[in-house]
């Protein structure tokens, strides 16, 4: 029996490319599926919830998940990469050294943030730093045509920040927490706001002016939204 998008609680963008906002943190979770290969985009903020993304991921692929590409280190976006644990992780190049040598700030993030401190320590004792890292651009073939490039386009939000782009008509970016529909961008202590609004300014160029913008938070943005916070980004922090 086929599912639907909706009926697993998806957001459909474009064929074989949609996306889920969790509940909690209304964190973003994103699926690229090509012939016999899959990407996700995001684990979720714990191993249950990873679980959960990858079993409807793989029901609406039609095939396993084989790669998971992870935005950021923070753990609403991290914290379910275990339940992935067969397939290929990539990340930002920096992000191996976060999850080698900072878990336990992200644990301790996590339950500031009201994660259970059981799950929050379950999850961080599985966590490992991906196998994968993108210090330029990196492109997959996920076959049947379908590619996708993942490019660090950070700093921003942190110092390690990826994102994937789907080409076709339009293109489908997602963004991670580089751009934040639901509320106002969050930089906290690893953010590095200096650099920010160039970071919105290489997803703009990655993407271009017709492009979905799929953000780490909230509903789904056009071109014209992601400059809009470019510009109020760099009013607030003082750059150009």
């Amino acid at each position: 029996m086929t599912v639907t998008w909706e009926e697993l609680g998806w957001e459909r963008l474009a064929d074989g490319v949609g996306r889920c906002r969790l509940p909690g943190w209304d964190c973003t979770a994103g699926l690229v599926a090509g012939d016999a290969a899959a990407l996700v985009v995001d684990a979720g903020s714990s191993l249950v919830e990873g679980a959960s993304v990858r079993e409807r991921a793989e029901a609406l692929a039609g095939c396993r998940v084989t790669h998971l590409a992870l935005t950021h280190a923070h753990f609403d976006h991290a914290f379910g990469a275990p339940a992935f644990a067969d397939a290929q992780v990539f990340g930002a190049a920096g992000l191996d050294a976060v999850f080698a040598q900072g878990v336990a700030e992200i644990r301790a993030d996590a339950v500031r943030n009201g994660l259970d401190a059981r799950v929050a320590a379950e999850a961080a004792g599985a966590l490992v730093p991906p196998g994968r890292l993108v210090s330029g651009e990196l492109e997959l073939d996920l076959g049947g045509g379908r590619r996708v490039l993942l490019a660090r386009v950070g700093p921003g939000h942190t110092a390690h920040d990826l994102a994937v782009l789907v080409p076709g008509s339009p293109a489908t970016v997602f963004c991670g927490d580089l751009v934040e529909e639901s509320g106002e961008p969050q930089a906290g202590p690893d953010a590095v706001p200096s650099a920010w609004p160039a970071a919105l300014d290489r997803l703009l160029a990655l993407g271009g002016e017709d492009a979905l913008y799929v953000p780490g938070h909230g509903a789904v943005v056009d071109a014209g939204f992601v400059r809009a916070q470019r510009d109020r980004l760099a009013a607030r922090f003082g750059v150009s």
